[in-house]
């Protein structure tokens, strides 16, 4: 017996639709707005959607990013009028499991539906089946989710991996994840470092060496890929191989046999390969960069690993992971963690991804010290002289800080304002009127002696009137001591 939720705002077709279902002995509840339908997801979790496009409130489209952060995803079925082709572009588009165009027979909403039904199912038994035993991965967002779905899918699977994702996303880590979680635990997983292999060492590290008989040592040296056997080679940056050490890799990956240098025979090697990259292949094969057969051989399964930007909402679990790790780690107690922190850690872009996150939580743990709280000044300044920058930009409209003028006396102009904003940040500030009359001061103090006194200069530099600048040093009790008429 499942559980069947429709939402359509047309009352004939919630009674047909519970009749029909109901004569199917399945659980039906109808609701005709998208309110309605949130608070019925609350309420308990559902098999299978019935969605129409058009509502009184809204599009029901618009609940599909809704529905795939629901811990139980149902399969959702879209419901739309004939010459309407939006549900069916979204049924291709969006991952729903079909669309039904109304009015629709009765044999035709039950097939769908019982197929839709049947298939739920054996996702929950596979799901079951896959699930991760998972340490390191943290977050709660629907990408994060969908990421550690296609592992624990991957898991159980021989077949090559290539997961993407830019740096400090936690490639390594999902390798071994996957690693860990596989029929393969008993064996090695093996770091390749393809950025660090050269053209001179590349033979003897991935294939290892054999002494011959006039060698002052008979000890041989299994490479990388020996290492591996019966365990997982993991592919670092693989992207970063250059064409030649590309072209000895692939024979092995499609024999994954190879012959140690020094050596005659060929040796076997039984190993499961999963490479990763910050990089997009596909551009690089168009370049000329990487080679299209061993793209090919690398991405029977790929996984995408979202960046921070697009996972905002895991910055606060992040955060709070590594600090609690952290703490038990140098046997503190638990810091709390303020709102403000969490808010600056929310305005920044984190280029690093959750490397740079956890190395920051690091130093704002050492940074507080004894103190039990976490505070926003307990982090990096320049963090927070950039979250601070991108907010004046964001309610002032204006690029205050930017640099990319045509005029190099106004982008000199904004570097002082930039070293001015700096000093004052996070402090306590004066009066606009105190503040423009001190640096009005410190202006003419350094104007007189870089022109050494001489008023022309002096005149030609501020732009000021003879009278003016007269004026002004007489409001700030300054005087000239040498003066070139």
């Amino acid at each position: 017996m499942a559980n069947i939720l429709v939402i359509d705002d047309d009352p004939d077709v919630c009674e047909t639709m519970a009749s029909l279902i109901g004569r199917q002995d399945h659980n039906c509840m109808t609701v005709q707005t998208l309110k309605a339908a949130r608070l019925a997801f609350i309420k308990q979790p559902y098999d299978v959607i019935f969605l129409d496009v058009r509502l009184p409130d809204g599009n029901g489209l618009d609940l599909l990013s809704e529905i795939s952060e629901l811990q139980e995803q149902p399969e959702v079925i879209i419901l739309t009028g004939k010459g309407d082709p939006d549900g069916a572009e979204l049924a291709i588009k969006g991952g729903v499991w079909d669309y039904i165009l109304k009015p629709s027979s009765v044999r035709e909403i039950t097939l769908t539906l019982n197929r839709a039904i049947r298939y739920h199912n054996e996702k929950r038994s596979a799901r079951k089946a896959q699930e991760l035993v998972v340490n390191n991965i943290v977050g709660k967002s629907s990408m994060i989710k969908a990421a550690v779905q296609q592992m624990g899918q991957a898991a159980h699977s021989e077949s090559n991996l290539l997961i993407s994702g830019e740096t400090g996303t936690g490639k390594e880590i999902s390798a071994r994840t996957i690693h860990e979680n596989s029929s393969r635990i008993s064996g090695s997983f093996v770091v390749v470092d393809c950025a660090a292999l050269t053209e001179n060492q590349v033979d003897s590290m991935l294939f290892g060496y054999r002494q011959d008989e006039f060698s002052e040592t008979q000890e041989n040296q299994s490479g990388l890929i020996k290492l591996a056997h019966n365990g997982t080679l993991f592919l670092d940056e693989i992207g970063e191989m250059s064409l030649s050490i590309q072209k000895s890799f692939l024979r092995v990956l499609q024999e994954r046999t190879f012959r140690p240098v020094g050596d005659s025979k060929e040796q076997h090697s039984n190993f499961r390969l999963i490479a990763a990259t910050n990089r997009d292949l596909d551009e690089m094969v168009e370049a000329g960069t990487f080679r299209k057969d061993l793209l090919f051989r690398i991405k029977t399964i790929t996984i995408h690993l979202p960046p921070v930007r697009q996972r905002t909402g895991d910055i606060r679990v992040l955060a709070a992971y590594k600090v609690k790790e952290i703490c038990e780690r140098y046997g503190m107690e638990l810091k709390l963690i303020s709102t403000d922190f969490f808010e600056t850690l929310e305005h920044y872009d984190w280029p690093g991804n959750v490397r740079e996150i956890f190395n920051i939580m690091e130093r704002a743990v050492i940074a507080a010290g004894q103190e039990k709280k976490l505070f926003a000044m307990h982090l990096p300044r320049s963090l927070r002289i950039q979250v601070a920058k991108a907010q004046i930009k964001e309610m002032t409209g204006s690029d205050t800080f930017s640099n990319t003028l045509e005029s190099s006396d106004i982008g000199e102009v904004r570097k002082i304002g930039q070293d001015i904003f700096q000093d004052i940040f996070d402090r306590e500030l004066p009066s606009l009127k105190d503040f423009k009359g001190t640096a009005e001061e410190v202006y003419l103090s350094e104007l007189i002696r870089q022109s050494n006194g001489d008023i022309k200069k002096i005149l030609d530099i501020s732009g000021l009137s003879r009278s003016h600048f007269y004026s002004l040093i007489k409001k700030h009790s300054l005087s000239v001591q040498t003066e070139s008429l």
